[in-house]
């Protein structure tokens, strides 16, 4: 999405190349705000500026603001390959980074090896070695000597001003060694040490130090450019699962058309192991989906007539013919790659500080540099021993991993969030989950199903059997338009689906009483109990009026043969979420719109000890400011539009994904898979994401603490300044990189049944 509007604001999204550290980062943030009424986020790991403007300000502006801070800026292309064409263009660089990396590595290698291996010095090997280091010290670290020199040209300096600065000094004084300072003397011989010290008179070359600089640099950026890559794996195979055609049937047969001319109420084939091509409802056909690589559903999904499918799930059983109800932006899968993206484009509060620091870092830096060449020079130490400490300052100082701290870890987390069905908005409510301490939970919906089920069935011992009464009471609820008649039949076509139901005959609806007819030659009656039932269903009536079931009593022939229970049960997966809640510190709270005998029931299956019943919208939302008036970080979950001030009011909104658009809409956060145990994965995944990256700013800050020090007292060789400076910026990114393969803690909660199960078991 290249430009949305919000407001009187426009946000549109600009990517920009050339960007290779925190300090880029903040230099392009600041020049877009000088522009009136413009504030900017840039994230380095994905290369996007998310740019809020007003609408008198262009998107051509912007772009040219970008590119007058020396950076290459573009809008978005809004193209149908956009995808395949970013990933040629990212595949085209690549190539060009690794072989320049390998040919730098051709050369500089021996270099190396000559010069920190005495006994390989034959004689004029210092010649040699100035052959192979002159294509390196140019051509390989070019692009560092461009940007810097374009850094300066806008009065800034950035990362690859310290390299390049590196590079030249290191060179230069190589060169004047070699031709007026004896050092090109046939049999010139160069001992090498690990801790730099000063030899004597002008024979000490640094050619080591040019060429290993661009090496480990290069290597750096080519295995942190991978890593990057991979923390964006998940948004791009949420990419590839949008379908390029599908097979379309109307009046004029089935013909293959562009999914983008594709419309609304159009009916399109789904076969056998093709992913479904947009969202839309089952009209014929039955089959199971694999909804897993878009809501992070395990199992698959039994769909039929009637049933609504998501884009990009996949047909592993019989043909469907579905009805499109949604295409282009407006589909589920479009709008979870959305969420994704605009997550991604977010800042955590510690990287606007890192981003701060990294905005004065290079010109203390280079203050400090010229500081120590000075100090060392003045106290009248060899130019050799003031180079060398002058050179490993600007080389090992790097706020590259201040820059990929955060983005790459919310790169990581977002989308291994997305694959679990986990839909943030931001950092933000990463940082706002991990958090909260109280889970404010609506009922309908939420923690139980939010449609009438057949919860549990009682049979007279002896009698007809569980499978024939319900089969039989199925049937004759076929004429009936009541929710628990369609819940009865449902259930009967559904534990029966090997033959369809029986026909029923002389059907009669008796208004609040029940239904009537005659199955098989049988006479059938399904209604409310009345009078005397034998004791094993007095005791089922007894247990779902507990559980605030609706009754329904079997009786064929005049004699009561069974008692189906029927209510909105609670989610199987309501019992595990509310207990690991619960381990992780969260206090569960329900409130709802329904009576207080539901509410209660299933408050009492969970576990779950404050009630808030009959709550009008207003209550929710009053409920939600008492609670963070106590004190407590209060989140809310639900799913209705009843659901929609509390979820505004709260510390963080979570929305069922199951739910309503309006519901959706106020949330920070979005369960697609409609299942409230994902709320705990959740929690995990924001506690371990801050983790990660608290870790690498720790690890930022501290290698920086400790190695510019290092530098500055002679106690660091500029080659190995320059590997650990590349590697500081790997190590950041590989951690992150370890949020891809998260795994959520087995549940070790109780299921359903362990207490008060007359609720929930059934």
């Amino acid at each position: 999405m290249a430009a949305e509007t919000t407001a009187s604001l426009v946000v549109t999204d600009i990517t920009v190349g050339g960007m290779t550290c925190a300090a880029c980062v903040r230099r392009v943030e600041k020049k877009l705000a000088k522009l009136e009424g413009v504030t900017a986020t840039v994230n380095l790991a994905t290369g996007l500026a998310r740019v809020s403007h007003p609408a008198r300000v262009a998107p051509e502006d912007l772009v040219t603001a970008v590119e007058q801070a020396g950076y290459q800026a573009a809008l978005p292309v809004r193209e149908d390959h956009e995808g395949t064409e970013e990933a040629d263009e990212a595949g085209t660089e690549a190539r060009r980074e690794r072989e320049r990396l390998v040919v730098t590595a051709l050369l500089a290698v021996p270099v190396l090896a000559l010069s920190m291996v005495p006994a390989l010095q034959f004689r004029n090997w210092q010649w040699l070695c100035f052959v192979l280091a002159a294509p390196v010290a140019v051509w390989s670290a070019w692009p560092f000597h461009i940007r810097a020199v374009r850094g300066l040209r806008h009065s800034t300096a950035t990362m690859d001003t310290l390299v390049s600065l590196g590079v030249v000094a290191s060179f230069s004084w190589s060169v004047y060694a070699l031709f007026l300072g004896g050092a090109g003397e046939p049999g010139m011989r160069m001992s090498f040490s690990l801790l730099p010290s000063a030899s004597e008179g002008m024979a000490h070359l640094y050619l080591e130090a040019a060429v290993s600089v661009p090496l480990f640099v290069l290597t750096g950026r080519f295995l942190e450019g991978r890593a990057r890559r991979g923390t964006g794996a998940a948004l791009r195979s949420l990419a590839e699962l949008a379908a390029k055609k599908v097979s379309v049937r109307d009046e004029r047969g089935e013909r293959s058309i562009p999914i983008e001319q594709l419309r609304v109420g159009q009916v399109f084939v789904v076969r056998p192991g093709e992913r479904v091509a947009t969202d839309g409802r089952v009209t014929e056909g039955s089959s199971a989906v694999d909804l897993s690589l878009v809501t992070g559903e395990s199992e698959p999904v039994e769909v039929g007539p009637g049933s609504a499918l998501i884009g990009g799930a996949v047909n592993a059983g019989g043909l469907l013919l579905v009805r499109a109800t949604a295409v282009g932006a407006d589909t589920q899968l479009a709008r979870i790659t959305r969420l994704v993206t605009e997550a991604q484009a977010g800042k955590a509060r510690a990287q606007r500080l890192a981003d701060a620091v990294a905005g004065v870092f290079v010109p203390v830096v280079m203050a400090v540099a010229v500081t120590v060449l000075g100090f060392w020079l003045g106290a009248g130490a060899d130019p050799q021993a003031a180079l060398t400490a002058c050179v490993a300052v600007l080389v090992v100082a790097c706020p590259c991993a201040l820059g990929l701290a955060t983005p790459t870890a919310l790169m990581a987390a977002t989308g291994r969030g997305a694959q679990l069905g986990v839909l943030v908005s931001g950092p933000q409510t990463l940082e706002a989950l991990q958090h909260v301490d109280t889970v404010v939970l609506d009922k309908t919906g939420t923690l139980t199903t939010g449609h009438m089920t057949v919860a549990h069935i009682t049979a007279v011992p002896g009698g007809l059997g569980q499978d024939a009464v319900v089969r039989l009471a199925g049937a004759v609820e076929q004429g009936s338009e009541h929710p628990i008649g369609r819940a009865i039949t449902a259930y009967a076509r559904r534990t029966g689906a090997a033959e369809p139901l029986p026909d029923v005959t002389d059907f009669v609806a008796v208004p609040g009483r029940g239904v009537s007819g005659r199955v098989d030659g049988l006479a059938v009656e399904v209604g409310a109990p009345d009078g005397k039932v034998p004791r094993v269903l007095a005791e089922a009536l007894a247990a779902a009026e507990d559980a605030a079931h609706t009754p329904v009593l079997v009786q064929v022939d005049g004699r009561a043969k069974a008692l189906i229970a029927v209510g909105d049960i609670v989610r199987p997966g309501s019992y595990r979420a509310v207990d690991r809640l619960r381990r992780l510190g969260v206090r569960p709270v329900l409130a709802t719109g329904d009576r207080s005998a539901p509410a209660e029931a299933v408050a009492d299956a969970l576990g779950i000890d404050e009630v808030h019943a009959r709550c009008t919208p207003e209550d929710k939302a009053a409920l939600v400011r008492e609670l963070k008036q106590e004190g407590a970080r209060v989140a809310v979950v639900g799913d209705g539009v009843n659901d929609a001030a509390a979820l505004a009011a709260a510390d963080l909104g979570i929305a069922m994904g199951s739910g309503t658009d309006v519901a959706i809409g106020a949330a920070d956060l979005t369960l697609a898979r409609g299942d409230i145990e994902v709320l705990v994965d959740a929690v995990l995944l924001a506690r371990r994401t801050l983790g990660t990256i608290r870790a690498n700013l720790a690890w930022a800050f501290g290698y920086n603490a400790v190695t510019v020090p290092l530098a500055m007292v002679g106690l660091l060789d500029p080659m190995l300044a320059a590997a650990a400076m590349s590697v500081s910026s790997v190590l950041v990114v590989a951690n992150s990189l370890r949020l891809r393969n998260w795994q959520p803690s087995p549940a070790r909660g109780r299921g359903p049944g362990t207490r008060a199960g007359k609720a929930g078991a059934r």
